[in-house]
């Protein structure tokens, strides 16, 4: 069969330029998404008198049928056919005949990919919240279990101040809501219907684009029909959101995978999570957290790609936008993979509370609450520092730690300590001392933990609500 756009051409298209310009080999992702975004549009066409209605019932037979086939394997796509659009459409006339050339009435493949684009995103989003939100509730169950356990808090990758483990979980907890946030933001974006834009200009045909959105289940169409056809925004919007994603997920791995070593023996991860090497016996290598690590490299590139790509398109469509699948289709497995993994892995993983512990006992993170007791007896602050300064100095000086000092050493540094100040300096005392909202004391941990729970359910109506619609 010829091409379906020939009419114009006196030759074949040359094999190198067939192969090396077709799409289908990676937008057969959109299978689906192609044939629900036809069905739409056939029965908007019936409806509208733009085709007889038993023309639009038999095309939708066939798009169906097509889809069956599809779904069980029995299709095989051709490069001659070049994208996923002009695969489905042959394989339809094929399957009813030349009534199934009307499908394509009233709309160009320009506006078709950007909606089968925006179908896509759309299930993903809401599959990705899904995901986070398992994520966080793997989290919060570990933090529940250790509302009590303590472990250094570092800046610089040193030591700081004692915090709880339930309230560094938290901290992650809150950076993947901020993420679910922002894909449920751009749910907006992506659930707007570009078809009806046409090539560029819209239809002459007096098609209904309000009745396909509200059938494809859009809460909006693109006012301009130019925008509709080259906006690849909400694209970049998701892979922007999915570096910011992966991000998070690295930094937690790059915990995880200090965490796990001797060095620092603070968690273990579950053999189902990590692998072995082929030549040292007695290595458990973190390679799940590392590999996420690394493919967030590879999801930035996606990003920084379709930003190059579009920087200096002119309006509207152009063939570099065929650019625009490979990353996204790349950044959705990535992400999925991650994220899949992620909860299971936290779910399983063992805390070493006594090893934290012992850490927290044999540092001077407890040093900044020895200055907070100077203030509290009246010395400045910038003294009480100098003066604690002095006395961590004294303790490295002669390998000790604060606790193990005597009163009388503290006096050395200050009249104004006294017995009370070993109270002060019990890591509990100093973790439940930053009694503040969003501190790390145990009662505002466990406040925290709640409000958390609250925003899970919250959207766990959101995604009940939006796969219901969908």
């Amino acid at each position: 069969m010829s091409k379906l756009w020939g009419g114009r051409f006196t030759k074949k298209t040359d094999q190198l330029v067939e192969a090396y310009t077709a799409s289908i080999s990676f937008d057969q992702e959109l299978a689906e998404e192609d044939i629900q975004g036809s069905l739409a549009h056939v029965q908007m066409l019936g409806k509208c008198g733009i085709i007889p209605s038993e023309d639009a019932d038999k095309i939708t037979e066939g798009l169906h049928a097509v889809l069956s086939k599809i779904r069980r394997g029995e299709v095989e796509f051709s490069v001659a056919d070049e994208d996923i659009h002009m695969n489905i459409e042959k394989l339809l006339i094929e399957e009813i005949g030349s009534v199934g050339g009307k499908l394509h009435t009233g709309r160009s493949r320009n506006d078709q990919v950007a909606t089968d684009m925006h179908l896509y995103l759309r299930k993903r989003v809401n599959e990705f919240v899904e995901l986070l939100n398992k994520l966080q509730q793997a989290l919060i169950g570990q933090a529940k279990q250790h509302t009590e356990t303590i472990l250094p808090g570092y800046t610089h990758l040193q030591r700081a101040q004692p915090i709880l483990f339930a309230h560094h979980m938290m901290a992650y907890v809150s950076m993947f809501q901020r993420d679910i946030e922002r894909l449920q933001d751009s749910y907006k974006r992506i659930n707007t219907l570009p078809l009806g834009a046409g090539a560029l200009a819209g239809t002459t045909f007096p098609i209904d684009r309000l009745f396909v959105a509200k059938e494809l289940g859009f809460e909006r169409i693109y006012n301009n029909s130019l925008d509709a056809v080259s906006d690849r925004d909400f694209i970049i919007e998701f892979l922007s959101n999915a570096s910011m994603i992966m991000m998070h997920l690295s930094r937690l791995c790059e915990e995880l995978v200090l965490w796990s070593s001797d060095e620092f023996n603070f968690v273990e991860l579950d053999d189902a999570f990590c692998t072995g090497s082929s030549i040292m016996p007695q290595k458990k290598n973190p390679d799940v957290a590392e590999l996420v690590r690394g493919k967030t490299g590879r999801v930035y590139g996606h990003l920084i790609g379709l930003l190059t790509l579009l920087k200096s398109l002119p309006l509207a469509y152009n063939k570099d936008m065929q650019e625009d699948k490979e990353g996204m289709f790349d950044t959705v497995n990535t992400l999925q993979g991650a994220l899949q993994l992620f909860a299971p892995m936290i779910e399983t993983m063992t805390v070493k509370k006594e090893q934290m512990r012992q850490a927290v006992n044999e540092d001077f993170s407890n040093a900044t609450d020895i200055a907070d007791y100077l203030v509290n007896k009246g010395l400045p602050f910038r003294q009480a520092h100098e003066v604690i300064g002095k006395a961590v100095l004294h303790c490295i000086q002669n390998k000790k730690y604060l606790l193990n000092l005597e009163l009388e050493e503290f006096k050395q540094f200050s009249s104004l300590f006294e017995k009370d100040i070993y109270e002060t300096l019990q890591p509990e005392q100093v973790v439940n001392a930053r009694n503040v909202y969003g501190g790390t004391a145990c009662n505002q941990v466990i406040e925290a933990i709640n409000r958390a729970e609250e925003a899970i359910q919250e959207t766990e109506q959101w995604i009940d609500k939006y796969i219901e619609k969908n």
